[in-house]
């Protein structure tokens, strides 16, 4: 069981919005890491801890999405309401941050709002564990928080890519749990 103090930490959702909640995940179901994600979040909200819900747009025009070369172009034909929070995940207090790229850190404000409040241990779970769940842990952990990413309320693209993160890089920057053997005292 891994105890974490609510005053000091926070809980980071990625991309649990309906645009990436309709995709094939694994290795588990986009359905059961949302049930997951709105489990913990239930938890950290009794415990008066912050809850961060991310999502990622990338404007109407996809003029906000990152610029690059790359070898695969990320597709732009998103439906309307792609970025929008699962319904009902959001609830009064919890904090917002829509990224424009992978990872939650770079260009919004998550560390000024993790930091005003204390926080020195971050929580995180979603989707894509190779994408926004990756890139967020490995900027928190250079950014100096304590990162733990619950293995249960993560998912990827395909089982191999999320067990390769998990057993490979997650273990050398952050603690690794699943939801339940993390509790707050």
């Amino acid at each position: 069981m891994l105890a974490l103090d609510p005053k000091t930490t926070a809980l980071v959702l990625i991309d649990l919005q309906k645009g990436i909640l309709a995709m094939n995940t694994a290795p588990h179901a986009s359905a059961d890491v949302l049930a997951r994600g709105r489990q913990l979040a239930d938890v950290f909200r009794k415990a008066n801890a912050p809850v961060v819900l991310v999502n990622v747009d990338f404007g109407p025009d996809f003029g906000d999405a990152p610029r690059g070369l790359t070898d695969a172009a990320a597709g732009r034909d998103y439906p309307e309401d792609w970025t929008v929070l699962a319904e009902g995940l959001q609830q009064p207090g919890d904090l917002i941050v829509t990224k424009h790229q992978w990872g939650a850190f770079h260009g919004t404000d998550l560390d000024v709002k993790l930091r005003r409040r204390g926080i020195r241990t971050v929580v995180v779970a979603g989707i894509a564990t190779n994408f926004g769940v990756e890139s967020t842990v490995r900027a928190g952990w250079e950014h100096g928080y304590n990162m733990v990413v619950i293995e249960d309320a993560s998912t990827g693209v395909s089982a191999e890519l999320h067990e390769m993160a998990f057993k490979f890089i997650f273990p050398r920057i952050a603690r690794v749990t699943t939801t339940a053997d993390l509790s707050l005292d």
